[in-house]
């Protein structure tokens, strides 16, 4: 039996339709080199997503592998249970010195839905250890995604992937990304309110939404003035997606609870992270008879290979001065956008921030016709772009652009390129 045959026999993927995948040929990646992924048969392919948006310097860094390497030698896992290691803690420190001012504390656990099932959990408490039990319900918006377990998904928004599990959730309150819709929910509910959750700037799965200029800050002050916690999901948006280390910065905002994932580690392993204020880390503070212990935990928090890679990523972002290169890397990708994609006439609208782009396909742009859903016209460019050696993933008609920060002009213009021709190839012109 090969790898093909052992996959579909014994592999269930995420997202994906197992039908249709046990119908195909898999791509089955063995290797990688800079900013390409290698398959078993040799071909090479631009990871234009960053093995899902993790990839930030590129695959085998060799100051990441070094890193890595170097803590194998120490130890590769020690829990933060009763216990603390060397890494976790340079890990914090750094963490806190980068992040928007008056986050002050870390709390590790291993993935992006983790992170933020953290953030609910500790903004619910804190409430009720500040003696306001009755501001335990949470304000998302509308076609928000903050991850895959049932917290997350409670906030989260996009009927696609949740419809489903509304049973099993807790009731949030939504409202679109306006400052408007934000100060009517918090006037009326402030006192029922535990936390607002955003993702800034960008609602990544949402298919690369981007909110109006100034909202971010304005829910700032929103938040504050009703006594509300700001929550900012930075795990798509942080380590410079947006074009700043995090999103937060473009408009000057601090929130009260942070949550970090994906790049966090520079894409190597699995870690995230919570940040918080003094201020509620000090509403869990006292006797043990108090019972005000934070009751949560993961087996891998504060992985020492993990943090180990954290500290080597943002060495890098500091010696390369990666984020001062950013803006040009930027400005080609959109220039290129412009020229090679936005008059297509099966091309609605391209969605851009920093390195995180969304490109609509509409059957008709003048009309604004959608394609239908079972069409999967999205997946359909994208294992299109695969023949062009390079890989996308779709956010159904949306095709998603998120190459690693280290990509180069010419990967870049290699990325654009093959997009046309795919849009061209499955679409028409």
């Amino acid at each position: 039996m090969n790898l093909a045959d052992k996959d579909k026999r014994y592999v269930w993927h995420p997202f994906t339709q197992m039908r249709d995948w046990n119908a195909a040929a898999p791509l089955i990646i063995e290797r990688a080199d800079g900013n390409e992924l290698i398959d078993v048969d040799g071909r090479r392919y631009l990871d234009g997503i960053s093995s899902l948006w993790v990839t930030l310097h590129g695959h085998r860094r060799r100051e990441l592998d070094d890193a890595v390497r170097a803590q194998l030698d120490r130890v590769a896992h020690s829990t933060l249970l009763g216990l603390s290691n060397v890494p976790s803690i340079e890990l914090a420190e750094r963490l806190v010195a980068v992040a928007p001012r008056g986050l002050a504390k870390v709390f590790y656990s291993d993935s992006g839905s983790t992170a933020v099932e953290v953030a609910l959990k500790i903004a619910f408490q804190y409430q009720r250890l500040r003696g306001r039990p009755e501001k335990g319900k949470f304000l998302a918006l509308t076609e928000a995604y903050h991850g895959d377990t049932i917290g997350a998904v409670s906030v989260g928004g996009i009927d696609l992937f949740h419809e489903i599990f509304h049973p099993l959730l807790f009731h949030t309150l939504r409202i679109p990304p306006t400052l408007d819709a934000l100060e009517r929910a918090l006037a009326e509910h402030a006192g029922e309110l535990a936390a607002l959750v955003v993702e800034p700037l960008v609602q990544g799965a949402a298919g690369m939404l981007l909110q109006p200029p100034g909202f971010l800050r304005g829910a700032r002050e929103l938040c504050t003035r009703h006594d509300v916690l700001l929550v900012c999901d930075e795990v798509a948006t942080g380590f410079g997606r947006t074009g700043t280390l995090f999103a937060c910065e473009q408009e000057s905002v601090s929130p009260d609870l942070m949550c970090l994932a994906k790049g966090i580690s520079g894409g190597y392993l699995p870690l995230a992270a919570t940040l918080a204020t003094d201020e509620i880390y000090a509403a869990f503070l006292g006797e043990h008879r108090d019972k005000r212990t934070f009751f949560h935990g993961h087996t891998y928090t504060g992985n020492p290979l993990a943090c180990a890679a954290g500290l080597a990523s943002l060495e890098i972002f500091a010696r390369d001065r990666v984020l001062e290169k950013l803006p040009a890397k930027i400005s080609r990708l959109a220039a290129r956008l412009d020229e090679k994609l936005a008059l297509l006439s099966h091309v609605l609208e391209i969605r851009r921030r920093g390195l995180m782009v969304g490109v609509e396909l509409t059957r008709d742009r003048v009309n604004r016709e959608p394609y239908a859903f079972e069409e999967a016209i999205g997946a359909r460019v994208c294992m299109a772009l695969r023949r062009h050696g390079v890989i996308l993933r779709p956010l159904g008609p949306v095709i998603v652009m998120m190459p690693p920060l280290a990509i180069t002009d010419g990967e870049i213009d290699r990325m654009v390129d093959a997009t046309r021709e795919a849009i061209i190839e499955v679409c028409g012109a």
